[in-house]
């Protein structure tokens, strides 16, 4: 996220896009280190304002999604991540998600891990990658799509 964020950076005075995906992309830095911190402390144990993440931390992905798809065409073919650097390494912290998301899922089989978690990772998964096209809809950047190898007839 951070990488992301540096390299968003330099978009911000040129596009109205690039603000809302700072703002966006603040708030997920800070919730994954809440789910960091959650993740980390010991089945059973609390403390004082031990942070949290909630249905509405799910809710926000949801509407930050629907928001961007508004301005994106349906998919037809699978996408290549690349394209720009801001929705390459938005494609890149995806895959970084999901292997996050595995790891929690794995976890949980042998320890108490809230639901909330799970739920959250998976759909911060989608959210980057909806967020990836969409940055390069806004931005004009390139996106690549997957091209079929069809093989040649024989003549």
């Amino acid at each position: 996220m951070g990488v992301v964020r540096v390299m968003n950076a330099d978009g911000v005075s040129r596009h109205p896009s690039a603000a809302r995906l700072e703002d966006e992309l603040r708030w997920v830095q800070n919730k994954l280190f809440d789910v960091g911190s959650l993740l980390a402390t010991a089945p059973g144990q609390t403390f004082t304002n031990m942070p949290q993440v909630a249905a509405r931390d799910v809710t926000r992905l949801e509407k930050l999604i629907d928001h961007c798809q508004k301005d994106l065409t349906p998919l037809k073919e699978f996408i290549l991540p690349g394209g720009g650097k801001v929705s390459g390494f938005l494609h890149q912290a995806r895959t970084v998600c999901r292997r996050a998301e595995r790891l929690c899922v794995a976890l949980s089989k042998t320890e108490p891990v809230d639901p909330a978690i799970i739920t959250f990772i998976n759909r911060l998964s989608d959210a980057l990658f909806v967020l990836a096209r969409w940055v390069s809809k806004t931005q004009g950047e390139p996106e690549f799509l997957w091209e079929r190898d069809v093989p040649k007839k024989a003549k």
